[in-house]
């Protein structure tokens, strides 16, 4: 009992828990259909490509799982969310689109500019509203959730204006390789493991993260501790900034145009359910990236499994909602009390037992 209750209290018991269900969901509909017991797990490679249902999902989840990283540094550090990082995934496609393609074209085959320097000034754009979110923030103090409300609404706009209401096309290969594969695996899922392992090792041989922690647990007690909270709640908006358009050029490589209009749509929203069903606190303080990535992965294997059992793309986010709400409730601090206080009433009954015996 010792060792159960100490694996249930971990924090990654909940999402690891919640991704096992819905594993289990697909297995139990495969087995329903005729189909082995382990075809939800099964890998295999055609065409020189790995195919699969779990490779889908963590090529999908790509996206959701680079944002989820930035989300959880800004969550941590600051005690709210940054909800405009969709809209800076679709500026930052778009900045790179139109720079390869020349402005006022909109469908080329060769580029205007080097390859490196377009993604490099799409990345650039959205580390600066990043830092313009990070100012409104840490320097002026405003709400987290009504500063990045300004380019919640506005990035996606200024997209729009720079493709002059057009979807940007760039049919060069080269261009492709961010969203296709590299040898056999999809490339979104090797730069989600670059992502991972660089922001991991930061916070393994740098301060940074018990910084960040700090702030976020008190940032007065951390400013008269001499911490810098302004600086550090600004970095970590720049870095939610860097993630956002590492993943808008991901994501505009997979559809290889800038689609301002659909790319990053809903994502914040997935980012910060990430890392809520991560165990993370929105309240900011103490958090695990691991659990914030296992968040990301259980969202898109939710969205995966609706679609296999046949939820048309209108009627998923309803599917989707509702499980969502489940597994938070189930994670809440009222409910982890209430159940704790059950436990607490129980034991105390069977120890008077014991005693009353004795």
């Amino acid at each position: 009992m010792t060792f159960v209750k100490k694996v249930t209290k971990n924090q990654l018991f909940l999402p690891l828990f919640s991704m096992v269900l819905v594993m289990l969901v697909n297995i139990i509909y495969d087995v329903a259909n005729g189909n082995a017991i382990f075809n939800f797990f099964t890998i295999s490679i055609n065409n020189g490509i790995l195919y699969g249902r779990l490779i889908d999902i963590l090529n999908r989840g790509s996206e959701a799982a680079i944002l989820a990283l930035g989300m959880t540094l800004v969550v941590s550090a600051s005690a709210g969310t940054d909800i405009s990082v969709g809209s800076v995934m679709s500026l930052a496609g778009g900045v790179c689109c139109v720079l390869l393609a020349g402005f006022g074209n909109v469908n080329v085959n060769e580029y205007a500019i080097p390859l490196w320097l377009g993604v490099l000034a799409g990345i650039l754009v959205a580390c600066l509203c990043g830092a313009f979110n990070g100012f409104l923030v840490a320097g002026l103090k405003i709400q987290p959730m009504v500063a990045t409300l300004i380019l919640f609404s506005a990035g996606r706009a200024i997209g729009l204006l720079l493709c002059n209401s057009n979807i940007v096309y760039v049919n060069v290969e080269s261009f492709k390789f961010f969203g296709g594969y590299c040898w056999i695996f999809p490339t979104p899922i090797l730069i989600t493991v670059l992502c991972i392992a660089v922001t991991a090792l930061v916070l393994k041989f740098t301060a940074l993260g018990t910084y960040v922690q700090a702030v976020g647990i008190n940032k007065e007690a951390a400013r008269i501790s001499g911490y810098k909270s302004a600086a550090i709640i600004f970095i970590c908006y720049v870095v939610c900034g860097l993630f956002a358009g590492i993943a808008g050029i991901t994501a505009t490589s997979r559809i290889y145009s800038a689609d301002t209009n659909n790319i990053g749509l809903n994502l914040e929203m997935d980012a910060i359910l990430a890392v809520a069903l991560g165990g993370n606190s929105l309240g900011g303080g103490k958090f695990r990236l691991s659990g914030s990535i296992i968040g990301a992965y259980t969202i898109q294997a939710i969205t995966t499994t609706l679609y296999a059992l046949g939820v048309s793309s209108a009627q998923a986010p309803v599917f989707k909602a509702v499980i969502v709400i489940l597994i938070v409730t189930i994670q809440s601090p009222a409910v982890k009390a209430y159940f704790a206080k059950r436990a607490a009433v129980k034991n105390a009954m069977m120890t008077a037992g014991r005693e009353a015996q004795a």
